[in-house]
């Protein structure tokens, strides 16, 4: 059977579900409605039911969502009962700020080496994990079957990085860097342009001042 295509939207909402639901489980909840749920996520209970529907029959009409069973489903979607080993390459500010993010080991993800070319970093340790050369990176990958690479270097760096993570046999990029990355298609890749986000949220706080001093200005 053809696996069915699901969109990016909706893939973009299952992390929330995941968050939420796993809030849920930690109070002790054992069940919700779509409705329920629709006022904790702030997204229709109708599309609650649509997203889930994707992947499979979870909710049981008159009973709701078992949160314990769709918490762990959805971790099983989201390919978290699943160890995933990453190398860091750029051990500055970002970088050390993300390796010491220990959530990111609570769901599986490793980071397993850190590589910067700045020589007064090479050789110190962040969160225990020692930072090593860029010259090592090729065999570090292949040896310790590294799937996952996070850049937090500059674009220009970052290119290069990434041919080098690619000829590795890498499958997927974490990219910080503020570039678009040319990478064969089954090399996925996942960019995080921080001033994008930052331009955003300027342009809804503008957004929403002009509308709430517009209100205020009518007679």
């Amino acid at each position: 059977m053809e696996e069915k295509e699901i969109s990016q939207a909706v893939i973009s909402r299952l992390p929330r579900y995941f968050r939420y639901l796993g809030e849920l489980k930690d109070t002790g909840k054992e069940r919700i409605s779509s409705q329920e749920l629709s006022g904790i996520m702030k997204v229709t209970a109708s599309q609650i039911r649509q997203d889930l529907n994707n992947f499979s029959k979870f909710g049981q009409q008159g009973y709701g969502y078992n949160v314990e069973f769709l918490y762990t489903e959805i971790g099983k979607i989201l390919g978290l009962h699943k160890k995933h080993h990453l190398v860091l390459i750029g051990a500055g500010n970002l970088g050390q700020a993300i390796a010491n993010y220990m959530n990111f080991e609570k769901r599986g993800f490793i980071i397993s080496g850190i590589f910067d070319i700045d020589q007064d970093l090479i050789g110190k340790k962040v969160r225990d994990i020692p930072v090593r050369s860029m010259e090592e990176l090729e065999s570090f990958v292949k040896e310790h079957n590294i799937d996952i690479g996070v850049l937090t270097i500059p674009k220009d760096a970052a290119v290069e990085a990434a041919k080098r993570l690619v000829s590795c046999g890498i499958h997927g990029i974490w990219n910080f860097a503020h570039v678009d990355l040319n990478v064969p298609e089954d090399v996925l890749v996942e960019n995080v342009h921080l001033s994008d986000s930052l331009m955003k949220l300027s342009y809804n706080i503008n957004r929403y001042g002009e509308s709430k001093s517009g209100r205020s200005g009518k007679q």
